[in-house]
């Protein structure tokens, strides 16, 4: 049987690149159908970009200080995913929020380690366990111009134990996360290869209908 064709998604990252690993990994399946045709950065020398060039992906760094405001460097990001013409953009880990340029012309998601939309921000791990919650999980969101505030398209529940730290919840949360992102990955590529286009915005489907919350 021929493999479905694999449609193209840049994937940005900011440290390790757990989550871009996982993609990678289940990517090497020719029947997932999602190829990972570039893997962008906001700085150099991280393990996310080496993860993407030992598996021959090329890369590019779009440092905010090589230009000469944010205004400046959103167009420059916006113009280097652009390059790789992608049907999604995959925020893994990405730490600067993605401005107008990037927005205005592709679909872009992000998985946070919390169940949104309580707890957003850089610290929802943290901030869970601050406020005693007993479930925080993670989620896979349409990414907006707010923090933390676009459309939700999946949850998954984890449950805080007692003697849980923020470092050992983080790690579990982050299991569920890549699982999460794998998993459903396909169906969003899917809508990008399948719907039509936006304006301004090639393989930008519509919003998917009700969230999945399973």
């Amino acid at each position: 049987m021929t493999p479905p064709p694999r449609t193209p998604v840049v994937v940005l990252v900011s440290g390790s690149g757990t989550l871009l690993q996982a993609v990678l990994d289940a990517s090497a399946d020719p029947g997932y159908g999602v190829e990972v045709v570039a893997v962008g950065a906001d700085r150099d020398g991280i393990e996310g970009l080496a993860r993407a060039r030992r598996h021959g992906i090329p890369t590019f760094v779009e440092r905010l200080a090589d230009h000469p405001d944010r205004a400046t460097w959103d167009r420059a990001l916006a113009d280097a995913i652009g390059a790789y013409a992608p049907a999604l953009v995959v925020c893994a880990g990405f730490m600067k929020i993605v401005g107008e340029p990037a927005l205005s012309r592709f679909r872009i998601v992000n998985t946070h380690p919390a169940l949104l939309p309580s707890f957003p921000g850089a610290h929802g791990v943290r901030d869970a366990l601050a406020h005693g919650v007993k479930v925080t999980g993670a989620t896979l969101f349409e990414v907006d111009a707010g923090i933390d505030t676009g459309g939700i398209l999946a949850q998954r529940a984890v449950e805080v134990r007692e003697d849980d730290t923020e470092e050992s919840l983080h790690e579990r949360i982050k299991v569920v996360e890549r699982a999460m992102l794998v998993e459903l990955l396909p169906r969003l590529v899917g809508e990008a290869a399948h719907r039509p286009d936006e304006p301004g915005r090639p393989g930008a489907p519509d919003r998917p209908g009700a969230p999945d919350r399973s």
